[in-house]
C-alpha cells in the first residue's frame, strides 16, 4: 500500500467511527421516566411571593416535532398550544424558545442544566404583548418509570426525545 492509500484508509475509518460515537447515550441527558418537579413562579420586584409547586411529570422517550421538551407548570399559563423552536444543546445545557401562534402572543425562553437523573431550569416568560417578564424556576429529580398516575396533559413532550433528535 502506498502512503496515500494508508492515509485514505485512516480517514475512512475515522469517518465511519463518528456515527457510532453519536449512538452512545449522552451522560447529561435525563432518562425517560417520571420526575418530581418543584416549580416556583418568580415575579420581578416582588419578594416573598413565590410559592413552590410540586408536580410529578412523565418525560417519555418519544415526541413529535416542535413539542415543548419540559412543560411550563405555572397555573394559567398560555403555553399549551405553543411549540419549541431553536433547540440548542451545549454540553450539559439545553436551551429553546417557546413560540405561540398569533400577533402579540406569549413567548418564553427556557434554559436547563441537565444530568442523568435530574435537571434544573429557568423559563423566562412574557405574556402576550406585555413588558413584564416572569420566571419559572424548576428543580427536578427522577423518581422512577412513568405510570398511569402521571399527567400526560400537563407534560407536553419528552426532554429525552428532544435530546435524541440531535
Amino acid at each position: 500500500m502506498t502512503s496515500s492509500q494508508v492515509l485514505s484508509a485512516a480517514v475512512l475509518v475515522t469517518l465511519l467511527m463518528q456515527p457510532l460515537h453519536l449512538l452512545h447515550a449522552d451522560p447529561y441527558s435525563p432518562r425517560s421516566g417520571s420526575y418530581e418537579v418543584i416549580a416556583r413562579l418568580e415575579l420581578p420586584h416582588v419578594e416573598r411571593w413565590a410559592v413552590d409547586k410540586i408536580a410529578i411529570i412523565c418525560i417519555p422517550g418519544a415526541r413529535g416535532g416542535g413539542e415543548i421538551p419540559v412543560p411550563v407548570l405555572s397555573a394559567n399559563n398560555p403555553f399549551a398550544k405553543c411549540t419549541a423552536a431553536n433547540l440548542v444543546i451545549d454540553g450539559a445545557t439545553l436551551q429553546y424558545d417557546i413560540v405561540c401562534p398569533g400577533r402579540g402572543a406569549a413567548r418564553a425562553h427556557a434554559t436547563y442544566s441537565l444530568s442523568p437523573d435530574k435537571f434544573t431550569g429557568h423559563v423566562a416568560m412574557v405574556m402576550g404583548a406585555k413588558n413584564m417578564t416572569m420566571t419559572e424556576v424548576q428543580r427536578a429529580r427522577r423518581v422512577g418509570d412513568c405510570g398511569p398516575a402521571d399527567s400526560r396533559a400537563t407534560i407536553g413532550s419528552g426532554l429525552s426525545a428532544a435530546l435524541d433528535s440531535f
